[in-house]
């Protein structure tokens, strides 16, 4: 069994954009992340300390508003102009979804598309929609097809079974492996018998959110699986929405949580940051 570690991948990408920063700072040039939390959802908080870690070490500001979960939409609306409208913000992340009743719609119906790292500007959904080479596809969906291609995991003509449907990795992820080629099949909750449609699969992306779902049941001798969840366990150590030690036994190759696919998506947030640095520059 391989085991699709992250971090060669995303050291990779961070050292170019090393590069990319200074030249930016030697012009008076600030890139600066806005982080923009709601509530402490476990999951939200381990993503929140790896974007931390990862700008610090490429020297890029991050910085973090958090609100409480009981906020208005008023004041969460009021709170995103403020950060959407400081010309000092390159790029703007906000950890969805949102707690229950707030709504996200406001945010991506007016956020600066200049400062839009994570695909909540409708526009980049209609370019990613439509197969738009570069488009800014949300983080941890760009994370992936980089994880396939530094490990040359051949996508034409295979069989993909993506368990998730959300905006945020679901879908977009499910587009992106479209445009390289590949037939893609995406699972939800109301999907009859997730279990034969991912053994029906080349390559399974788990992103459901729920932790160790995937287990042997849903699994073949010699697929490739991408985990993309976060979850925190019973014993309060972070984990994915596959049971990796079990499918290990008989997959050809797996990505790890933690150090897999989050580390990367990590390293793609900076990079959507520098661009958008560089373009406003």
């Amino acid at each position: 069994m391989r085991r699709l570690g992250g971090k060669e991948v995303a050291d990779e990408i961070l050292e170019e954009l090393k590069v990319r920063v200074e030249a930016l700072k030697g012009r008076g040039i600030e890139p600066k992340l806005a982080v923009l939390r709601v509530g402490e959802r476990d999951d939200d908080l381990a993503y929140e300390r790896g974007v931390l870690k990862r700008f610090e070490s490429a020297g890029v500001t991050v910085e973090v508003t958090a609100l409480d979960s009981g906020v208005s939409q008023e004041e969460l609306d009021s709170t995103f102009d403020g950060i959407n409208n400081d010309p000092k913000v390159h790029g703007i992340l906000v950890f969805r979804p949102l707690p229950k009743p707030l709504s996200d719609e406001h945010m991506r119906r007016t956020i600066d598309s200049g400062k839009d790292v994570d695909f909540m500007d409708i526009r980049n959904m209609e370019d990613c929609l439509a197969g738009v080479p570069d488009c800014s596809a949300p983080c941890t969906a760009e994370a992936v097809m980089a994880l396939i291609r530094h490990y040359q995991i051949e996508t034409k003509g295979k069989k993909v079974t993506v368990v998730g449907r959300s905006l945020v990795i679901g879908k977009p992820v499910a587009l992106l492996l479209t445009t390289a080629n590949a037939t893609v099949t995406v699972c939800h909750t109301k999907t009859v018998d997730i279990e034969s449609e991912c053994r029906n699969a080349d390559i399974i992306v788990a992103c459901c959110g729920v932790p160790k779902k995937i287990d042997l049941s849903y699994v073949k001798e010699g697929q490739i699986i991408i985990d993309v969840g976060m979850n925190v366990d019973e014993e309060g150590k972070l984990c994915g929405d596959v049971d990796y030690d079990a499918v290990s036994e008989i997959a050809e190759a797996v990505t790890p949580v933690p150090g897999g696919v989050g580390s990367i998506t990590t390293a793609i947030l900076l990079k959507h940051v520098v661009n958008n640095a560089e373009r406003q520059a």
